[in-house]
């Protein structure tokens, strides 16, 4: 089993995750290093940052909790949810953002803590088993991803998880790839949010630009792609375009932008206390 160290390790990993997938650009439609207010996005990359940081004691008390409980319990889910709203209390308190990250992220912490070794498909598996139960103390309330993924027949966040994470491995076979044909990182990583995008049921572009909307997304992402990737002339000019065209609608896919983070996460694993950051 882990130590406490070990925890705080993995809350460290998660958050410079997500803190490199906010620092990615050109990310369509997403906040990254060029946003200032008075973008489309309306989300200074600073007060992100800063909130990013704020989500470290909850990942490191979900990693904790999960080393203490050592399965993926009933219990186990209940508590993750209950560290998890508390802490969107607490990360609303420096500007908020980050609730998708939040979840899957913790989710993603809390099975590696579980199984301090375990690397790719065998890490979302576990996150898997937890999300397979229900969180007896949640809120009777509907969210906003929920009634969207109701209306719309979507998997959502929930469903995601519940999957075993799908684009989170999705997202690492990108990564692999472009890696294995020697695109340097920042396209990598843009090539493995693109795949996220293309076939992601994003439910916050679901919400704010319908069904229509998401297909648009979705083969604007695909087009890139089909052009050969970010690392190519092409694939760039089609990225630029796609960029400009989601700030313009003012359509933001953030569910691919937590998926990226989850999946850059997994790819730094294993992580041990004393342990350099695997994250760069």
């Amino acid at each position: 089993m882990s130590s406490r160290e070990d925890d705080e390790a993995l809350a460290r990993t998660a958050v410079a995750a997500l803190t490199l997938q906010l620092e990615l650009a050109p990310k369509p439609g997403l906040p990254d290093p060029r946003d200032l207010r008075a973008r489309a996005t309306r989300r200074d990359l600073g007060s992100l940052r800063w909130s990013a940081k704020a989500l470290t004691p909850g990942f490191a008390a979900m990693a904790a909790a999960a080393r203490r409980t050592g399965r993926a319990t009933p219990e186990l889910r209940a508590e993750l949810g209950a560290i998890g709203r508390c802490t969107e209390h607490s990360v609303a308190l420096t500007g908020g953002g980050h609730r998708g990250a939040l979840w899957t992220l913790g989710f993603l912490v809390a099975a590696a803590a579980l199984d301090p070794q375990a690397t790719g498909s065998d890490v979302t598996a576990t996150a898997k088993r937890i999300a397979a139960h229900t969180d007896r103390r949640a809120p009777r309330r509907p969210s906003r991803g929920s009634s969207v993924s109701a209306k719309y027949g979507a998997a959502g966040a929930r469903g995601e998880a519940r999957a075993g994470f799908p684009h989170v491995r999705r997202a690492l076979d990108a990564l692999a790839t472009a890696r294995s044909a020697g695109a340097p990182e920042a396209y990598a990583r843009l090539d493995a949010l693109l795949t996220v995008m293309s076939t992601l049921q994003d439910t916050e572009l679901l919400y704010t630009a319908g069904p229509h909307g998401l297909r648009h997304v979705q083969a604007g992402a695909r087009g890139v792609l089909e052009a050969g990737g970010t690392s190519t002339e092409a694939g760039r000019a089609g990225l630029s375009a796609l960029d400009d065209d989601l700030h313009a609608r003012a359509w933001s896919p953030r569910g691919s932008g937590a998926l990226l983070a989850g999946a850059l996460f997994v790819d730094a694993l294993p992580v041990t206390a004393g342990a350099p950051t695997r994250v760069a």
